[in-house]
């Protein structure tokens, strides 16, 4: 059986490789139209995910996003804000 772990969850997908790749184009497909109320451009990355299962060029894109947004978010959090010219502390 097909998963994808997204955010610490398991997804399964379909048995069937026609029935992952179909499904994955028609969330890409489906996201273009994301101005339509319900069918948003959330479907677009939901799309390429599942289409990573199958596709190893989109699996490369997948993985090097993926770790370009983790470390662009630990290096937010890492960050200590300096406090700016002009403020005030609270006292």
């Amino acid at each position: 059986m097909a998963r994808v772990k997204l955010a610490g969850r398991n997804f399964h997908l379909p048995r069937n490789r026609f029935l992952r790749i179909s499904l994955g184009f028609a969330f890409i497909f489906m996201g273009c139209l994301g101005f339509l109320p319900v069918i948003g451009f959330w479907m677009i990355p939901v799309g390429l995910v599942v289409l990573s299962v199958d596709s190893p060029l989109v699996r490369r894109l997948r993985r090097r996003s993926e770790v370009w947004l983790l470390r662009r978010y630990y290096r937010w959090r890492q960050r200590d804000p300096a406090p700016r010219q002009g403020d005030t502390p609270l006292s």
